[in-house]
């Protein structure tokens, strides 16, 4: 099989060893019996491709590769360390969980929002007791469960849980169904007082004579009525995919219209 070059950190990806399970123990029986640092060093560079494989899963946080490989080896070096051989489970199993905690800690250390640690604390300490919920029920827990299980006030893990949550791009598609995508600022309305864009919707109500009458409802109850497209979709008995296309094609008549 024809490997294509990749570098990262300098290392031609192309290049780097697979170990096979027999071979990987070897060397761990070597790190952990005579402290051979060479035997580690294989070690690290033969489970490099795992941790190619980890980073592809954050390609979209807008982190620069090099830097979440090098904090990925971080998370590799440490399950080595730390890798039971007596235990009847393969390193790859231990290892992943290990390294995408590494890269997590690190996007969230450096997230530009901040957030406080005592917030933080009862975020992850709430993860852990969803965690636990849901192997024992095989449900999902709700946040009053969570806070009633935690003995912390129900308002705290809702404040907690939000706080840790990426911020999301209103450019970002949320659906696609091979046409237009629909992005988060699709689904929100709009809360601005009315008189405070009059000159806006003027210039709107006057691009709008060339439409029809489902496309003048749709852009009226859009930017006018202020409602998303998901209420426009359920009240006049479409699907939000339709409404997105339907309001684009009208936007782009009344621009020729307008700069004709």
């Amino acid at each position: 099989m024809t490997r294509h070059k990749v570098e990262i950190c300098g290392v031609d990806t192309s290049k780097l060893p697979v170990l096979k399970n027999d071979e990987m123990r070897k060397l761990f029986r070597r790190v952990q019996e005579e402290g051979d640092l060479s035997a580690r060093e294989q070690l690290v560079n033969g489970n490099l491709r795992l941790v190619l494989s980890v980073i592809q899963r954050f390609n979209n946080r807008g982190e620069y590769g090099d830097d979440l490989f090098q904090v990925g080896c971080i998370g590799l070096m440490k399950s080595i360390d730390n890798f039971d051989l007596s235990q009847n489970v393969k390193f790859s199993t231990y290892a992943v969980p290990m390294i995408i905690g590494e890269i997590r800690r690190y996007l969230r250390d450096n997230n530009p929002i901040r957030v406080s640690r005592s917030l933080r604390d009862i975020a992850y300490k709430a993860l852990q007791v969803r965690e636990r919920l849901i192997s024992k029920t095989s449900k999902d827990p709700t946040p009053m469960e969570i806070a009633k299980e935690m003995g912390v006030p129900h308002s705290d893990i809702v404040f907690a849980m939000d706080a840790i949550q990426d911020p999301v791009s209103l450019f970002e598609p949320i659906y696609n169904d091979g046409g237009d995508p629909i992005f988060v600022m699709d689904q929100l309305s709009d809360e601005n007082d009315k008189d405070s864009n009059w000159l806006d919707k003027l210039s709107l109500k006057e691009g709008m004579h060339r439409l029809n009458d489902r496309e003048k409802m749709i852009l009226n109850k859009r930017f006018f009525q202020g409602k998303t497209q998901m209420e426009v979709a359920e009240e006049i008995g479409i699907s939000q995919a339709q409404v997105s296309r339907l309001e684009k094609a009208a936007i782009q008549e009344m621009n020729k219209e307008m700069f004709e």
